[in-house]
């Protein structure tokens, strides 16, 4: 496989009474119409509230399945934020070879295998199936030899080329974890909201505190 580098209601006026008789005798009531009398007169009978019976809370801790399952996401979520312990496949430091058209650099490949070439070399090369089995320089060589080829270019080596028996594979990242590592993940993650929990109060104690101590100078 190639990898290419590259969105009212108006209040309702009733009109000035024209009427030339006295003020108070133009005046009627308003009558609140059926609708507002039935919202208005809406009232819950607190004689009728009964009580929830039977009804207990549930804990996290109590079901296995929503436990392993938060324990899982704490997991993967602290394994994501951990920083790299090796440099990334396409850093400087891990180029296998250049392709070279007319002097100009078109591709690069890195010793895993992977590649990045200018979308002009992308298109000319097109679709390519790399052979089962391939990986790491050895994939990085016949990739090299195949856009070459097709290119009508050339490949060089790159000082920091290793061999196959140099290439060691990252390893795969799991997201299956034991019944231990479950567990433990679960009481941590408890400990880091409890944490949490005594920290929001701790500060909230200390500004009300403050609060408490302050005074108006300004008299």
């Amino acid at each position: 496989m190639i990898s290419g580098v590259s969105n009212g209601a108006l209040p309702q006026l009733r009109p000035a009474s024209t009427s030339t008789s006295s003020a108070t005798s133009g005046l009627q009531p308003v009558v609140p119409d059926a609708s507002d009398a039935a919202t208005g007169g809406f009232r819950i009978d607190v004689s009728q509230v009964k009580p929830l019976t039977g009804a207990k809370p549930i804990s996290a801790a109590d079901d296995p399945f929503l436990r392993d399952l938060m324990a899982t996401h704490w997991l993967i979520s602290h394994e994501t934020s951990a920083p790299e312990s090796s440099v990334p496949d396409n850093a400087p430091e891990n180029v296998y070879a250049q392709v070279k058209v007319d002097g100009k650099v078109v591709a690069t490949l890195y010793n895993a295998g992977s590649s990045a070439m200018t979308n002009q070399a992308a298109a000319k090369i097109g679709k390519l199936e790399d052979p089962p089995g391939l990986s790491g320089p050895d994939l990085a060589q016949w990739r090299a030899d195949q856009y070459a080829e097709r290119l009508g270019g050339t490949v060089e080596k790159a000082p920091t080329a290793i061999t196959q028996s140099q290439w060691t594979p990252r390893e795969s990242k799991s997201t299956t974890y034991s019944r231990e590592q479950l567990d433990a993940a679960f009481q941590a993650m408890l400990a880091e909201g409890q944490k949490a929990t005594a920290q929001q109060q701790s500060s909230y104690a200390a500004s009300r505190a403050q609060a408490g101590t302050s005074a108006d100078f300004s008299a």
